[in-house]
């Protein structure tokens, strides 16, 4: 008797971990409350973000056709209609997790209900749980991964390509996943080398990685930006938050400014904005 007495307390521990990894089905979480979340696979839940660190779509230049060919992927999508899942592959600090949350934004201003919910790269196991809460929901959903992508020994990608498309319940009709990376396959290049060098059929070896990004239907990529482009954006963050600056004098420090950083990218032209901002002393609002 004194034995199942003790072994209870340690049953009902077990129970309650299998109910956090495997939620009841009808456990719909209301998201109604907040535009965006963001995903806490230790409780289960959906932690609610007062003000997204966001843009104004106007203010992203240099990447006209990206902002198009997104936009208009997630309004076909928030009007109840078909898209794709999109990978924002390719050059850093140009912007590509910024147009996410910025269309975001501009489509919730629209008056369409749409959703935004952030997955940390190291929660990527916890995909299959956080989509069973989310099909659940009454509304649509982009589900957003920032800088993803894969080292070697790390399996997560195989439950990541499964959900996107090929699993047996497939992607809920009411969520989109989109990522950005670096990497436009979501591998380093020497993992796949590897994989070729040591398989015995080395075109094998590599498809089954290759097919992960392949599982998007939308692969938008981001390119280094010439100096043009660079100005254009820096100009278009003083016309829009009122800087008080000459453009030569504004040419030149920006110039200055790109030089001390050794790249030219929309990250380095608003960190120059937010110094010039802090000079003038003034704030720069979302």
């Amino acid at each position: 008797m004194s034995d199942s007495a003790d072994i209870m307390p340690l049953l009902e521990r077990i129970a309650k971990a299998l109910e956090r990894f495997h939620p009841p089905l009808n456990n719909s979480p209301s998201l109604a409350a907040n535009e965006a979340y963001v995903w806490e696979p230790e409780n289960m839940r959906f932690e609610p973000i007062d003000q997204v660190n966001v843009l104004d779509l106007s203010l992203l230049q240099g990447i006209e056709q990206q902002k198009s060919t997104l936009l208009a992927n997630s309004l076909q999508f928030a009007n109840g209609f078909a898209a794709n899942n999109a990978l924002l592959w390719g050059a850093r600090g140009m912007g590509k997790s910024s147009l996410i949350k910025s269309i975001h934004k501009a489509v919730t201003d629209q008056g369409l209900p749409l959703k935004l919910i952030e997955i940390h790269r190291e929660d990527i196991d916890s995909l299959p749980q956080c989509l069973q809460l989310i099909k659940a929901c009454d509304h649509r959903i982009i589900l957003f991964c920032d800088d993803l992508s894969f080292e070697p020994n790390d399996a997560s990608y195989k439950s990541l390509k499964a959900v996107l498309e090929g699993g047996l319940a497939g992607r809920p009709e009411n969520t989109l996943f989109y990522a950005t990376s670096n990497r436009r396959h979501l591998m380093p290049r020497d993992m796949m080398e590897n994989e070729r060098s040591t398989a015995i059929n080395p075109s094998e070896a590599v498809e089954e990685k290759i097919a992960l990004s392949d599982r998007f239907g939308l692969w938008v990529g981001f390119h280094n930006c010439s100096q043009k482009t660079y100005l254009e954006m820096i100009e278009q963050y003083v016309k829009y938050y009122h800087l008080d600056i000459d453009k030569p004098s504004l040419k030149s420090t920006a110039i200055e400014w790109s030089a001390t950083r050794g790249s030219r990218s929309g990250r380095v032209a608003w960190q120059f904005i937010q110094d010039l901002a802090g000079r003038q002393k003034k704030r720069l609002g979302n």
